[in-house]
């Protein structure tokens, strides 16, 4: 990363922190979950340097498999093999450059998929996930394609078929589920449809980027047993049941258990731990005071269930730009308590949004 870009960060975090600070005041969620926010449990510390934008985790038997957010630096673009102290054992190349890996899956196998799907710009005209299978020296690629236009996604799950599934970024607190067309193929690019929306919970967990924060999905995780998923935010893990091995349906039909995971630094990583009790995580530092080292954490699961806002059924089609922030026809107080703000304030959270894109923006590739 160089020095203008990094200059160029700093500042958006100053005018997105300040800025959504200002919002504070005037945006408090009302109706929102309320959870039992407490600091999660420390498991291991990454300390290799190579690892410091951390955006997905799974766990193995021997340890745990970690990616960076798409690095500038050669040696962190790699698929990274931990043990269970968190060092470093084994890494795997890329064949080719990829443009911005943002989450991991393990199959039944062990077949470990990397979803190449960020694009905080929006302008990739294909996404891309990455394939290792068992004792594999190389991932494979297979190139992926959105029917309605370019979104950002830091979220993979795998479906009861082992398709991937790509969960969108979001931003309003709801959020499209996207599956392969076809069986996927090497050298091809295969269509994406969606399947889903999902719409999270309301919460007033605290996080570094406020609101703004709760509404967004950040990453994934499938239990060991395939019963229950989650996703996450920056501020809370969601979790699902998945008694029948539906998890679009478990998703868009189901409701969720919040576990709170307060003011991580920029949570984007989940996985379950092997015997599935807890949910771990661990946080980009990129952007941390000097010596901050990436920190696994524990978090037992939650019990209590939480209706989401408002019923979310399966779709055909994407929300577009223009009306990711307005909620839909239907939407209960909670959803429209959460969205206030920005008809109040549109024009000084349009800065805020400015600034904290600038914050997530790792560069800006040549397409692919």
């Amino acid at each position: 990363m160089g020095v203008r870009e990094r200059m160029s960060r700093g500042w958006c975090l100053r005018v997105g922190v300040a800025l959504t600070a200002l919002l504070a005041v005037a945006a408090a969620p009302g109706a929102a979950v309320a959870g039992a926010p407490g600091a999660g449990t420390p498991v291991c510390q990454v300390r290799d340097d190579r690892l410091v934008e951390l955006s997905g985790m799974v766990v193995t038997d021997t340890g745990y498999v970690v990616v960076n957010d798409g690095a500038d630096d050669e040696s962190r673009r790699r698929i990274f093999f931990l043990d269970q102290r968190c060092a470093v054992v084994r890494t795997v190349a890329y064949p080719s450059q990829p443009r911005d890996t943002e989450d991991l899956a393990i199959g039944a196998d062990g077949t470990i998929w990397v979803a190449d799907t960020g694009d905080n710009d929006r302008t990739r005209r294909t996404v891309a996930v990455w394939r290792l299978a068992p004792g594999a020296d190389k991932p494979v690629l297979h190139r992926l394609a959105y029917p309605d236009g370019p979104h950002d996604a830091e979220a993979l799950l795998l479906d009861r078929d082992g398709r991937p599934l790509i969960v969108t970024k979001g931003g309003s607190g709801t959020v499209t589920l996207y599956a392969s067309t076809t069986a996927l193929r090497p050298a091809t690019t295969t269509p994406l449809a969606p399947v889903g929306e999902v719409v999270l919970p309301t919460t007033n967990t605290s996080n570094p980027f406020f609101f703004l924060g709760r509404g967004v999905v950040t990453g994934a995780a499938t239990a060991p047993d395939g019963h229950r998923v989650a996703l996450r935010s920056y501020a809370d893990a969601f979790e699902y049941d998945v008694p029948d091995g539906d998890v679009v349906a478990a998703l868009t039909r189901g409701t969720a258990r919040v576990t709170p995971l307060p003011d991580e630094p920029q949570g984007e990583s989940i996985t379950y731990s092997r015997d599935g009790r807890s949910l771990l995580t661990v946080s980009e530092t990129a952007d941390q005071p000097p010596g901050t080292r990436p920190t696994i954490l524990s978090y037992p699961v939650a019990t209590a269930t939480v209706a989401t806002s408002r019923p979310a059924e399966p779709t055909t089609t994407a929300p577009t730009p223009s009306t990711a922030l307005r909620p839909a026809a239907g939407d209960t107080d909670a959803a429209r308590d959460r969205m206030w703000p920005v008809a109040a304030v549109g024009g000084v959270l349009l800065l805020a949004l400015v600034g904290l894109a600038g914050v997530l923006r790792r560069r800006r590739p040549a397409r692919r």
